[in-house]
Parts: C-alpha cells; sequence; structure tokens
C-alpha cells in the first residue's frame, strides 16, 4: 500500500475520534463521497498483514453501531470485501490473521438479529400471491391456476416464511460460519439500493472468487493468490445470486454475467437445487444483449402489463358485423359478376329477364310464375365473341347449350316457361 494510502487512512481515523456529536450528521452525509478515502480503504482490508487493518475494522463497527443510518450504509458497503478476506484466510488456516475481521463481522452479526429493545429480531417474508398482478406478472396469462390462487387469497390465505429468531454467536466456527455470512448477505442485500458502484463490483469479484477456487475454471479466470476450495452452502450462493441479479441493471453487466456463470458452474458441481434453480431462472430471464447504458441514473426492468379496462377486438364478430355483411351482399349489383375468367376464355352468364338475382325456395317460384304467368321470359342467347372486335385477340368461343339441369327454374331446353 502506497504511502499516500497510509496518509489518507491515518486521517480519517483520527478525524472521527475528533468530531464534536453534532457534526456527526453532516459528516456522515459527506462521507459517503470520499472516492479516494473509500478506495484506500480497500487496499486496507486486502492486505491481511497491514497494521491499519484492526484500527480500521474497529472504526467501522464503532460506525455501525452508532444508530446512523448514512454510517450504518458507510460499513456495508465494505462487508463483500470483509467475507472474502476471512473466507481466504480461514482456507489457507490462518486465523490468526483474520481475528480483527471475523470480530468486525460478529459484531454486525450480534446488531442485525436483536431489536433496540434487545429482543430477538423474526423476520418474515410474505410470498406473493399468483392471483395478484405484479410488474413481473399478469394472473390472466396463468390459466387455471389463477383461479385457484384467487379463490384462496379471498379467504385471505397466504403464505409467510419467518426467519429467526437467530441465537447469539461468540465465534465463527465451520459449524456455523455460513449460517452467519448467510445473514450478514442478506442484511447487505436489503440495502443494496444504496451501496455504490465500487461495492457492487466488489460483490461480483468475490462471488466469482469464492465459486472457482481450487477448480479447474481457476485457471480460466486467471485469479491468483488462494488456490485451495472454498466451501459454500446453498443458502450463501442464493444470496449471492441476489446481490448479482441487482447489479446486472445498474451498470456492471459484464462482470454480473461472469460472476453468475461461475455460481451455476459450482452449483453444478455441488448439485445444489436452489441456486440452480434461481440462477437458471435469472439467465432466462435476462435480455439478449447487454445493458449499454450510463451507471449513473434509475434502472428498470421491461416488461409487458395488460391493460386492466377489456377491449374488443377490431376483428370481432358479432351480430351487428353480420348483419352488415349481408346488407352489402345484398347491396351488390346484378351485373357485377357479368364474366368468370378461367384461363383465356370467358363464360358468359345466363340472363333472364324480369328475374331478380336472388335465389329463390321452391315455394316463392311458384308464387312468381303465378303472378307473372302472362309474361313470356327470353331464352338463353348464345353469346360469341368476334375476333374481328375483340382488342386482344381472343379466339371466337361458341357457346355449347347449358347441361345443367335447372331446377326450379320453369325453363326448358328452348329457353319457355311451362306452365
Amino acid at each position: 500500500m502506497l504511502a499516500v494510502d497510509t496518509g489518507i487512512v491515518e486521517e480519517w481515523l483520527s478525524e472521527f475520534k475528533t468530531l464534536p456529536e453534532a457534526s456527526i450528521s453532516s459528516y456522515a452525509t459527506n462521507l459517503k463521497d470520499k472516492t479516494a478515502l473509500i478506495s484506500s480503504l480497500y487496499k486496507v482490508i486486502q492486505e491481511p498483514q497491514s497494521e491499519l487493518l484492526e484500527p480500521v475494522c474497529h472504526q467501522l463497527f464503532e460506525f455501525y453501531r452508532s444508530g446512523e443510518e448514512q454510517l450504518l450504509r458507510f460499513t456495508l458497503q465494505f462487508l463483500p470485501e470483509l467475507m472474502w478476506c476471512y473466507l481466504a484466510v480461514s482456507a489457507s488456516r490462518d486465523l490468526q490473521s483474520s481475528g480483527c475481521i471475523e470480530a468486525l463481522l460478529l459484531g454486525v452479526y450480534n446488531l442485525e438479529i436483536v431489536d433496540k429493545e434487545g429482543h430477538s429480531k423474526v423476520l418474515s417474508f410474505t410470498i406473493p400471491s399468483l392471483s395478484k398482478p405484479s410488474v413481473y406478472h399478469e394472473p390472466s396469462s396463468i390459466g387455471s391456476m389463477a383461479l385457484t390462487e384467487g379463490a384462496l387469497s379471498q379467504h385471505g390465505l397466504s403464505r409467510v416464511v419467518y426467519s429467526g429468531p437467530h441465537p447469539q454467536r461468540e465465534m465463527l466456527t465451520a459449524q456455523n460460519r455460513f449460517e452467519v455470512l448467510t445473514f450478514l448477505l442478506l442484511c447487505y442485500n436489503a440495502a443494496l439500493s444504496y451501496m455504490p458502484a465500487v461495492s457492487l463490483q466488489s460483490l461480483c469479484q468475490i462471488c466469482s472468487r469464492i465459486c472457482v477456487c481450487g477448480y479447474p475454471r481457476q485457471q480460466v479466470r486467471k485469479y491468483k493468490g488462494v488456490n485451495c476450495r472454498i466451501p459454500v452452502s446453498s443458502e450463501f450462493m442464493v444470496q449471492m445470486l441476489t446481490g448479482i441479479y441487482y447489479a446486472f441493471y445498474n451498470g456492471e453487466w459484464d462482470l454480473a454475467r461472469k460472476a453468475m456463470d461461475d455460481i451455476l458452474y459450482r452449483a453444478q458441481l455441488e448439485l445444489y437445487p436452489e441456486p440452480l434453480l434461481v440462477a437458471n431462472a435469472i439467465k432466462a430471464s435476462l435480455p439478449q444483449g447487454a445493458m449499454k447504458s450510463s451507471k449513473e441514473g434509475t434502472r428498470c426492468i421491461q416488461v409487458e402489463i395488460t391493460p386492466t379496462s377489456s377491449r374488443i377486438s377490431r376483428n370481432a364478430v358479432t351480430s351487428m358485423s353480420i348483419r352488415g355483411h349481408r346488407w352489402k351482399r345484398h347491396e351488390q349489383p346484378e351485373n357485377g359478376n357479368d364474366a368468370t375468367e378461367l384461363g383465356n376464355f370467358i363464360i358468359p352468364e345466363i340472363s333472364v329477364t324480369n328475374v331478380s338475382g336472388e335465389r329463390t325456395g321452391n315455394g316463392e317460384k311458384s308464387r312468381t310464375l303465378a303472378e307473372n304467368d302472362v309474361q313470356h321470359i327470353q331464352g338463353v342467347q348464345e353469346t360469341a365473341t368476334d375476333p374481328r372486335t375483340d382488342s386482344k385477340g381472343m379466339p371466337e368461343i361458341r357457346r355449347q347449350k347449358s347441361v345443367r339441369k335447372m331446377m326450379d327454374d320453369g325453363i326448358n331446353s328452348t329457353g319457355r316457361v311451362q306452365f
């Protein structure tokens, strides 16, 4: 670590000790903007043999228990890096150099599992009902399941998952290590929206390192330092995926994609069903291309929500549309289909005077002939096309007598009406 970084950290340590209590609030507000200090603190944490590591861990713990929200979040942003340093030192079995980091993690854990009055916390999580719409789904798109869930929701049935109470811990062992770390990562994920970009980058990097160290993929990633495998639990990997999913849409697409692939790789080796399910679900929901947006500003996930008001399609078949279609058919001119083209031939239509274009039934035809029995209907005239008058030079067509049996027309082959 450079001397400049050492000087920045030492100044920060002495500044808070002499700070009056009335100025703590303004000090905490401006602390998140000191990028040089944050970068120097990361360098101190990454060096377990540094002399400044113990006073830095003590200062961060003082921030966390001060009760000031901004100071609490300032400590939380270093939590992924602190976890990695502790796991790396534990894997190398050099527990003496990780004593201050272990004390800081235990202190944060013991503060979080109790409320302000000192009673154990019981965290509750209500699982959303599929029958109620959200930004992720519409009940109408699920089908029959929505009806079943809707019937249950009307009776006030909802599934609530409880976490806690958690026991106090005095030291970290191989049995309770990931129980404590999983709870700490849960607290970190609860404040993800307040974490800076450098903290999200640290989260993605340590997740990737934890999952591939000691495996063949470590050579592909070119990670150096720890070469032994770091054991992880299924619940801890699910919490890692929660933070990585947030990093996808907040400017860290490449690091988050690499970390998710490494977690999926480790979950397949360990045969953990929960991280496999969550990782594959995240992978299937990601857009095809990377998010090219800038790292500043808000992010959003585009979803398609059907409108609440019902709309009738323009092509819907209704009684009015059927009636209108019938009127259009009746209003068509009688000579609209004077000729039907079949190839290059034109078959003329048989025209009968004083006969409407509508088809009539047997009873109606007899009444029509009875009323017009004094009139004669002209026979069918044979038409031909003269090649001399046809501009297109079509050949002469001699129409043969129609062999079609004209039922109910009362017309014989000579075109006379039979009475």
